[in-house]
């Protein structure tokens, strides 16, 4: 009987031997499970000591059935499908990856973004049923000298602004948690949502969904931006209120959007969304490539491993909880 059993909850890739490569490391039993439900989480890891997940659920009702879990390590920057507080309580530790997709998030933000300004996608289609008529994406303006709002100024956002700049971009950002001294060195202005709201022609998300930033963009910032301006989202869908970008792409309010992500996935097939030629619509990609995919899956079960060895992660997001579980630095074995 092996010594370890760790449940991957749910994933969507075509193969796991990167995974397996990395826990055969340990004495480990690996199950794969494809859970939908708290309920099929419980069954599936509710013994568990190390759990891999993406999108199943992990709540507080699953948390409070694991007996033996010492470790939950989620595919990806975001933490959003388990109940970290929770988690906390119970001495998990929560893992994640926040460095793997770097350059495709920035790289995907200003690609949605040219894509919007240049309107790629809506000539394209015209061309395609053979409209070819500059004129059917008139108006197009100029990038350089715009300005570009970035809600968040983490790693990513930090990375596009250096991308931007070299359009010739002005950009500012909007980061409760950093200072200007900081933002200076990137040559970044801080603002407040509301100035960003104001006075951006692209606004592009970046922000960590949680209950405070859950909807940060609704009516009110809607009603306060340029009609010219294009709401860009590569983070998470729910960050903006739906139905409020719906009501201020249909009424011109804005002049369009680009997303990457949306409240409910995969999109519905009556999302008002779909039938509207200013929005550019992809399905949770911009994290994607190759090399990213790779690493992203060998960072997340190698969380996995340091745990049950007896080391911290060094993707430890509720680190708050380090004096309550005891282990050591990797640094310190070396």
């Amino acid at each position: 009987m092996a010594k370890f059993k760790v449940v991957i909850t749910d994933y969507e890739y075509n193969s796991l031997q990167i995974e397996r490569d990395v826990l055969s490391q340990l004495d480990v039993e690996f199950i794969t499970a494809q859970c939908k439900t708290e309920q099929e989480v419980i069954e599936a890891a509710q013994d568990a000591d190390g759990i891999l997940n993406q999108y199943a659920p992990i709540t507080e009702r699953v948390i409070e059935q694991l007996n033996n879990c010492k470790i939950i390590s989620r595919y990806g920057v975001g933490v959003n499908t388990i109940d970290v507080e929770a988690a906390s309580r119970k001495g998990i530790i929560v893992a994640n990856c926040t460095d793997y997709c770097l350059d495709e998030v920035a790289d995907h933000a200003m690609a949605l973004l040219l894509a919007a300004a240049r309107k790629v996608a809506l000539l394209d289609r015209y061309v395609k049923n053979q409209a070819w008529d500059y004129k059917k994406a008139i108006p197009i303006y100029r990038l350089r000298g715009k300005v570009l709002g970035l809600v968040g100024f983490g790693k990513i956002p930090q990375n596009l602004s250096l991308k931007a700049k070299a359009f010739g971009f002005e950009v500012i950002a909007y980061d409760p948690f950093l200072s200007q001294e900081f933002a200076s060195k990137l040559q970044v202005e801080l603002v407040d949502l509301d100035t960003l709201c104001c006075t951006a022609d692209f606004i592009s998300i970046h922000a960590p969904l949680t209950k405070d930033t859950q909807g940060l963009l609704g009516s009110k910032q809607f009603n306060q931006m340029k009609p010219e301006a294009v709401v860009i989202n590569t983070s998470r869908g729910p960050l903006i209120d739906e139905s409020a970008l719906i009501e201020a792409l249909r009424t011109s309010q804005i002049a369009g959007a680009a997303l990457d992500v949306l409240e409910n996935e995969p999109v519905h097939s009556d999302n008002p969304l779909l039938d509207m030629e200013q929005v550019i619509l992809n399905p949770h990609v911009a994290w994607y490539s190759e090399e990213s995919e790779q690493e992203l899956k060998g960072k997340v079960a190698q969380n996995i491993v340091d745990v049950l060895s007896g080391f911290y992660p060094d993707y430890f997001f509720n680190r708050n909880i380090k004096n309550k579980v005891l282990l050591q630095e990797k640094s310190l074995s070396l």
